[in-house]
Parts: C-alpha cells; structure tokens; sequence
C-alpha cells in the first residue's frame, strides 16, 4: 500500500489496480446474478417445486464446506490474482456448457445441479483471495471507503444483472449463459492485469501460522470477529428471501421472469444508494452498534415485503433491506481485514465466507424447506421476525462487538 494519507472516493477510483479489481469483482458478480436468475426460473419451470429451489442453495454451499481450509489456504500460498483468474476461466467454460445444452434443449434438473456445484467450487476459492486481494491494493486509512466502492459496484452489477438476465431467459433459454462467458472471461483478463504486491508465502511462516485451521484459532481468540461473522450466519440464514423470490414473481405478485429480474435488483438498488453514502461518509463511531441496527432494519424490512402484495411495495421493501445490508457487509469486512495480518487473510477469509455461505445458500435450503412445509409467505415473516431475534441475542452475547467504536 503505497500511500499513508487517506484520499478521498473520487481520487481512489483513479488508482489503476483499484480501479480494475472494481471492474473485475463487478463483470464476476454480474455474471453470478445472471446464473442466480437463469437457473433458478429454469428448474422452477422444470419442476414447479419450491424444494428444488432451496436445493440450489443447498448444492452450491457444500463445496464451500467441504474445500473451506484447502481454499484459504490457496489463497495464503499462491498469487492471490491468480487463484481468481484460474476460478474465472472455470466459471466461463461452465456457462459455455449451460449455453449449449440450453439452446441444444440437453439441459435438465441434473444438469443444472451439476453446473451449480461446480460454480460452488470456484466461488469456494475465488472469494477468499478476491477478499484478500483488496487490503493490498487499497491506500492506507481507506480500507472502509476501497470496501464501500468495491460493494457498490458489485451492487450495481446486481442491479443491471439480474434484469438482464431474466429479459434474456425470456428471449431465448441459452442467451443469459452465453452472457455470463463472455463477463467471466472478460474480468479474468481484467484481473490479470492489476499489478498486486507480492504476498508472503505460508511457507516462510512458523508452524503456528501455516497450517489449515489457523484461520479457525485466529477467529475463536478475537470475539469481535467471531461474533461479527456468527450474525451474518444466523441473521441472513433465518432472513434470506431470496429462494423465494420465483413463487412470489409467479403465484404472488404474479408477474413472469422480467418481474423475478426486478425483484433481485431490488435490494441492489437500495444497497448501491447506501454505497454513495458510505463512499462520502464513512462510518466513524459506534461502528458495532450501526451494525446491529443495521440487521434489524434488515429483519423488518423482510417482514414487509412478506406480507406485501403490492410490486411497488415489495421492490421498497427489498431496496430498504439492501440498504441495511449494505452498512452491514462494510462494517463487517472491514473489522475482519484489519483485525487480520495478511499472510492469514485467504485463511480468515474463507472461514468469513464459509459462514457467508451458510447465511445465503443454507438460507435459500432452509427456505425453499420452509416453504413447502408452511406457504412460502408463513417462511418469509418467520425469517424476518427470527432475524430480528438474532440481532438482539447477539448484543447480549457479544458486548465487545457491540462496543466497537472505530474502524480505522
């Protein structure tokens, strides 16, 4: 990091490696939404069964949980840029397959179940050296402002991606896979690139530090970080809608693809809002406590788009809990990556996006469960009414987390 003075957003989007990680993460991240969006209608039109949907969930998270030491470490012994573009390479020639069996109509639920754990397996290692990589590129003192930049423009993938998607699914089955090729390959060349400082091999460092599991010891002795990722596990897999998303589209709201795209770039909308904010304003004190409030803006919003059966309701409802989420995921990412010393960060930061993970893709499993047993609306309030319970439980658990007065 070759700067001690903190600049400000404008003068940061002008630094050529930042700027290109952004475009990078933003072309992955699109790519993602589209996929999210693509196969989920498409198995739902297959099926018509809301536990396959919460299947997806399910088949995505386990390659996290079972390559999560293998991963991190990867990421602490090797060229972080690197691991990232090999997972890009993967991820396009995926959705290569997925064009051609979509337009050659080969694709079925096996298929589509097949695709999804092999993109489980690249995100695995791609997220904890994409993490890793951002503390290294961005100038001391503005690790909260690089995080906020860095979520907005994923944000704003989010938005255009999930709409485009949907549109393209709409037009012809295969176009919305042979999209995500061409994004994944273009950030792969992106990514190759920015120019990274040398990381430390794990290999120069003493027993304690190098093996698998110091990223797990690290977490369990710093009860902030602990109680930090332990939220967004509970909060987010009790809150997460986003399974759910097809049935309200199609038998609530009753609205078809491009409806299901707008639902998705909801709370993209409200979180890149948040992002102008936080990119202008950092978050300077009583930063675990804005957490906290954050996660239960997070649950009531949930409560309301529920219940809602109103589209323009429920978009709200959704921007407003992408919001919340927002002040969330920066204050969390950047108490995680500065509480980290860097030749742990790909360790740390895979067990972070284990439990990320677990929040989103177990979240969508326990959803799409809790929706064939009760009605997807009954799953929906009780999500955010648990969410909500979790984050005052958390405040008692976790005093220290609650007194976090600054980041940087």
């Amino acid at each position: 990091m070759s700067s001690t003075v903190p600049i400000g957003a404008r003068d940061l989007l002008k630094q050529a490696a930042f700027l290109l990680f952004l475009s990078s993460r933003s072309l992955s991240r699109f790519a993602s939404q589209i996929a999210a969006v693509a196969i989920g209608w498409q198995i739902y039109d297959l099926t018509g069964r809301a536990f396959d949907l919460g299947m997806v969930g399910l088949i995505q998270f386990l390659p996290t949980a079972l390559l999560v030491f293998v991963a991190g470490s990867a990421a602490d012994r090797f060229q972080r840029k690197r691991v990232v573009q090999l997972c890009q390479l993967t991820e396009a020639l995926t959705a290569l397959y997925l064009c051609w069996g979509a337009t050659a109509g080969q694709l079925g639920e096996f298929q589509l179940f097949a695709a999804t754990f092999v993109l489980g397996i690249t995100g695995a290692f791609e997220s904890p050296a994409t993490a890793a990589l951002l503390p290294l590129i961005a100038p001391t003192g503005t690790l909260q402002r690089a995080s906020a930049l860095s979520s907005g423009a994923a944000q704003l993938a989010t938005i255009t991606g999930p709409a485009l998607g949907g549109f393209a699914y709409a037009v012809a089955p295969g176009l919305p896979y042979g999209i995500m090729m061409l994004f994944w390959l273009a950030g792969m060349v992106l990514t190759g690139a920015m120019q990274v400082p040398e990381d430390v091999p794990a290999e120069r460092l003493d027993g304690s530090k190098a093996d698998l599991f110091a990223g797990v010891r690290f977490i369990r002795a710093n009860p902030a970080i602990l109680g930090t990722i332990s939220l967004d596990l509970f909060a987010v897999l009790l809150g997460g809608v986003t399974a759910l998303l097809p049935i309200y589209a199609r038998d609530i709201l009753e609205t078809g693809p491009f409806g299901l795209g707008v639902l998705r770039a909801a709370p993209a909308v409200g979180a890149l809002a948040m992002t102008a904010v936080l990119a202008r304003y950092t978050i300077t004190r009583r930063v675990g406590l804005r957490m906290f409030q954050a996660v239960i803006v997070f649950g009531a919003a949930t409560v309301v788009f529920a219940v809602s059966h109103v589209m323009w309701v429920s978009v709200l409802a959704l921007a407003i809990l992408g919001a919340a989420d927002t002040i969330s995921v920066v204050i969390r990412f950047s108490l995680v990556q500065l509480a980290t010393p860097n030749e742990m960060r790909g360790r740390v930061g895979a067990v972070n996006f284990l439990f990320i993970n677990a929040s989103n893709q177990l979240g969508q499993f326990e959803s799409g469960v809790t929706a064939a047993l009760l009605g997807a609306m009954p799953a929906a309030v009780l999500g955010g009414v648990g969410t909500i319970a979790i984050a005052l439980l958390w405040m008692k658990l976790f005093p220290s987390l609650r007194k976090v007065e600054r980041l940087e």
